[in-house]
């Protein structure tokens, strides 16, 4: 492929947290991705991007402990990630997946509790600092005077603030999300990236996100690593990797790439098509 090739692909050091080193991963006995090593960047926003069924979020469930590769492992600060007990794990590492459900008749304040879980001993008592980590977290994602209201209730926008806010109270230095902006409308999912960006850059949480929008991934992320038939085709920092060449030997979309005004990063200009008949003001 012309563009960024494997062999220039911009690797983090070796002392990453959060590590993949030649993963088999599948479901059942359909693979996806053989062979597959990557490091997540300490510090950084990632966003994994690439074509539909291409492998993002199966990685980002390996990397989070909820599939079991079939061969290679994942490190977690030096350590397979399967040598540690599951509360260990959720003490390390927070994990928004695709689809959450909460518990029918549940309230706000009670769902981001939950994620105070991993730190509570065998007989559960709730302690200050579970208060503080609750109160911390609902305030960081806005949803504070939310508290009391029903999740149930609550707008799309709404419950997936809920969602990080009890993903941010299990205080984990890496916090994972699978395609956090589905089904949100365009101002929620620049509202949640802008959340996930201040969290990063704030509060020096690792990020990691599944996204779908390149030009989202461009303007958010300080690392971007894109997929294609379940292998990592190049990796590295957007406006260093995403070219014209790229995206349509990717995702076969003819392009333009130019500067974006507002955040000065990589935006892909689709070029029109003329086989379709241009509509009439």
């Amino acid at each position: 492929m012309t563009g960024a090739s494997i062999d220039m692909i911009k690797r983090p050091s070796a002392a990453a947290r959060l590590q993949a080193r030649d993963l088999t991963i599948g479901y059942d006995r359909r693979v996806i991705s053989e062979s597959l090593s990557v490091d997540v960047p300490d510090g950084a926003f990632t966003v994994i991007v690439g074509p539909n069924a291409c492998g993002k979020s199966t990685l980002l469930r390996a990397l989070s402990r909820l599939l079991t590769p079939t061969a290679g492992t994942v490190l977690l600060d030096g350590k397979a990630i399967t040598s540690y007990p599951a509360k260990e794990v959720a003490r390390r590492l927070g994990l928004l997946p695709q689809s959450s459900i909460a518990p029918d008749g549940i309230r706000v304040g009670d769902l981001v509790a939950r994620g105070r879980y991993p730190h509570q001993k065998l007989i559960r008592q709730w302690s200050a600092a579970d208060e503080a980590a609750v109160v911390e977290a609902m305030a960081a994602t806005g949803v504070t005077e939310l508290s009391s209201r029903l999740v149930d209730e609550l707008s799309g926008g709404q419950r997936q603030r809920v969602w990080v806010a009890m993903v941010l109270a299990q205080q984990t230095p890496l916090v994972l999300l699978d395609e956090p902006t589905t089904f949100l409308d365009i101002a929620h999912q620049i509202d949640l990236l802008d959340l996930c960006a201040r969290l990063n850059r704030e509060q020096g949480h690792t990020m990691v996100a599944v996204l779908h929008d390149l030009n989202h991934a461009c303007r958010y992320a300080d690392h971007l690593i894109v997929m294609k038939d379940g292998r990592i085709v190049t990796e590295g920092v957007p406006s260093d990797v995403v070219t014209a060449d790229l995206v349509e030997n990717v995702f076969g979309l003819a392009c333009r790439i130019i500067d974006d005004p507002e955040s000065h990063t990589p935006l892909v200009i689709p070029l029109v098509s003329h086989s379709k008949p241009r509509p009439r003001g």
